[in-house]
């Protein structure tokens, strides 16, 4: 992801002078640059496991299966600079560093429970759809013609 776009406008030194920048109607960021940075592989399951609580690397690194180390430490990166994790470095020998969400990733938090009841909700209906195209493309595969547009009503 290019860094090009993600630097915060000079005007910008409050929380203040943020809010009412987007009460103007402006985004100082692209939404888009914003969905696509808490959209990216880890971000989610990395927000998910510290809106827990405060959570150490190693801990994260255990629980957020498949995760390299590298990748961890660019998404933890990317999302303190984004301000969904705050980290905390504990003067201790060796160092302890947590990460805990902020309010604005645990309102993200919030959000993605929506999504996730929505899944819950609509998978039979999704797994219907699929079976039905599934079987539409298997037909008309064997009968030698190619998918036309048809609309699959699925009841709810």
């Amino acid at each position: 992801m290019s860094q090009g776009n993600t630097d915060v406008p000079g005007q910008l030194k409050t929380l203040a002078d943020a809010q009412a920048l987007i009460e103007s109607g402006q985004c100082p960021i692209p939404p888009r640059e914003i969905l696509d940075r808490i959209a990216g592989k880890w971000a989610i399951q990395i927000i998910v496991v510290a809106s827990r609580g405060p959570v150490r690397f190693t801990e994260l690194e255990r629980t957020v299966e498949g995760v390299s180390r590298r990748m961890l430490t660019l998404t933890l990166r990317n999302l303190e600079r984004d301000g969904m994790l705050e980290r905390t470095v504990y003067p201790t020998v060796p160092p302890k560093v947590e990460y805990q969400t902020t309010p604005m990733a645990l309102e993200l938090y919030e959000a993605l429970l929506m999504v996730t009841n929505w899944s819950r909700k609509h998978s039979a209906c999704v797994a219907l759809a699929r079976e039905n195209y599934d079987r539409r493309l298997n037909e008309e595969a064997s009968s030698g013609s190619s998918m036309t547009p048809t609309k699959i009503g699925v009841a709810m």
